[in-house]
């Protein structure tokens, strides 16, 4: 694959997400990257972290 080829992201949802059309992510991982996108809206922005940032993310919404 070239650099100009946009890489094609596996998105997920989380098994707490349920199909009652709630507020839910997608995330899709790459090495070094966490995206995250609206899965209500999957063509609109992304966000990227960094994993790192990700964890710490991670870390501090579980503790709340």
């Amino acid at each position: 694959m070239s650099s100009a080829e946009p890489v094609r992201l596996a998105w997920f949802k989380s098994s707490y997400s349920g199909n009652e059309g709630g507020e839910c992510l997608e995330a899709a991982v790459t090495p070094g990257t966490v995206h995250v996108r609206d899965s209500k809206a999957p063509a609109r922005a992304q966000l990227a972290f960094d994993t790192l940032e990700w964890t710490a993310f991670v870390r501090f919404a579980v503790t709340r």
